[in-house]
């Protein structure tokens, strides 16, 4: 349901107060100009440059004065009814007579049918008026009015692409105000004579670096630079390049479990490249706030943007260290981590945009369980230790990054991760030494912490996905060689 049609809805009702959500004043003015045209309905507008219009004519109020503006509404009233629509409310509501006067036109208005709208990119209405307004959202362009702006501006011969590198244009634009999107165009045709989906994702960059929560990961690896997880691989592939028949079925995600090192949050980004999705990196540190309520805004405004940018591939990297509070009821951060891990879930069951979530975790005792239920995701999957086959991979790969001497020995590396691969071979490259010698100052995250890998294994065993094999994972427990005897008479032990 669009603005116009929401909008007739609540005033043929007569709810006296609206406050309308939107980046695009003159996308929405001309909606409600649209609608009053069509009823037949009074229509002024108030701001602080232009002070109070009706219909467009001035009407001789202080531009400066939103008060006066409120006042004048009673007298505009007419035999029909009367709307008075306030640009950037939020920036005067919070002022005592400029509330008290909205209070007392909101009460009043419904005997003679005057409509009071507020018209802002945020919503900030006090206590004393919640109960009397209404919010509406006013919706970011869909996909075919993306389309039509995109036909108006790309007028010339070849300067719109074909039908599939037209979608994938389009999906880069969807976010986009229709300003932003016409510039985003503009700028696309200036560059490349034609559209592309580049000149899009610079814009959309810019937007993801204003909010400071999220950030586009522009990384060229793809599952090449990736050894084993086949498995993981194909299921996360084949449900997000799904047939048209299942169009109607929409990809959760999924929540990455296993030893640190072992590939999760490189999996994520490369996820993104494989399936032509922009990777969106939400960083958990820049969501906590000083002040009361801030931490759950902005978590609501991070998930609210990755909405805004789909489809795409939102990526938590360690999230049991921004709910690990949850398990302690709140005790240790005032419940912030629990209002935090409320507005997530509730985000999780709701959202109907194309989001796929991945959620990477170390620690899964730190996690509260109402995550790990099914339909939270679409698998729990396990990342263990690398097997032969798949840490030959490894070293091919990084042997061959590094500039390495293909034809050397490779060192021992019993339970070693890929990341120990890794910093073993930027090790040799750094030092100029061989493998062997750089693995001396290589110690795995198996024997550090042997204790947590060993629980970790544990949990998973039954209850995750083998990222390797598919099915569910099973972990092997080494036999013991040896067992103590225990006599049976208590004075021999």
């Amino acid at each position: 349901m669009n603005l116009k049609e929401r909008l007739g809805e609540l005033v043929a009702a007569c709810f006296t107060g609206v406050w309308i959500e939107s980046h695009e004043h003159h996308e929405a003015i001309r909606e409600i100009s649209e609608l009053c045209r069509r009823e037949e309905w009074k229509l002024a507008v108030w701001d602080v440059d232009q002070g109070l219009q009706l219909t467009g004519v001035a009407t001789g109020h202080e531009a400066n004065d939103p008060l006066a503006a409120i006042r004048a509404l009673s007298s505009m009233a007419a035999d029909k009814t009367t709307i008075l629509v306030i640009k950037n409310l939020h920036r005067f509501v919070a002022s005592t007579e400029i509330m008290q006067a909205l209070q007392t036109q909101l009460l009043s208005g419904r005997h003679d049918r005057r409509i009071v709208i507020g018209l802002s990119p945020v919503v900030s209405i006090p206590p004393e008026l919640e109960k009397l307004f209404v919010v509406v959202e006013h919706e970011l362009p869909s996909h075919e009015q993306l389309a039509e702006i995109a036909r108006e501006v790309a007028t010339e011969d070849g300067e719109l692409p074909a039908e599939d590198e037209f979608g994938i244009v389009l999906d880069a634009a969807a976010g986009l105000t229709r300003l932003e999107a016409e510039n985003a165009f503009s700028l696309s045709l200036v560059r490349h004579g034609r559209l592309t989906a580049e000149s899009l994702w610079e814009l959309k960059t810019g937007t993801l670096k204003k909010s400071g929560l999220l950030n586009l990961y522009k990384g060229e690896e793809d599952f090449s630079s990736l050894g084993g997880l086949q498995s993981l691989k194909a299921f996360c592939k084949r449900s997000l390049l799904r047939r048209s028949g299942t169009a109607n079925v929409k990809a959760k995600g999924v929540m990455l479990l296993g030893v640190p090192g072992t590939g999760k949050s490189a999996f994520a980004k490369c996820l993104g490249r494989e399936t032509g999705r922009p990777t969106l990196v939400l960083d958990i540190g820049a969501l906590m706030g000083s002040l009361v309520g801030q931490t759950e805004s902005n978590v609501r405004r991070a998930l609210g943007i990755a909405d805004a940018m789909a489809p795409c591939i939102l990526f938590v990297d360690e999230i049991e260290k921004a709910l690990g509070g949850v398990a302690g009821s709140g005790t240790n951060d005032s419940g912030v981590s629990a209002r935090m891990f409320g507005t997530l879930l509730s985000w999780m069951n709701d959202h109907t945009s194309d989001v796929y979530l991945i959620a990477t975790c170390n620690d899964i005792s730190r996690m509260p369980p109402e995550l790990s239920r099914a339909e939270r995701f679409d698998g729990i999957v396990f990342l263990d230790l690398p097997q032969r086959d798949q840490k030959d991979q490894i070293w091919s790969h990084y042997v061959a990054a590094f500039g390495l001497d293909m034809d050397q020995a490779i060192p021992a590396d019993e339970d070693w991760t890929g990341a120990e691969i890794r910093a073993c071979c930027r090790l040799a490259a750094l030092l100029d030494v061989p493998l062997t010698q750089a693995a001396q100052n290589v110690v795995p995250v198996a024997v550090t912490a042997s204790e947590s890998v060993s629980n970790l294994r544990s949990w998973a065993s039954g209850r995750c996905i083998d990222a390797e094999q598919g099915g569910i994972y099973q972990s092997v427990k080494p036999k013991s060689s040896s067992r103590r005897k225990v006599a049976r008479g208590p004075s021999m032990n």
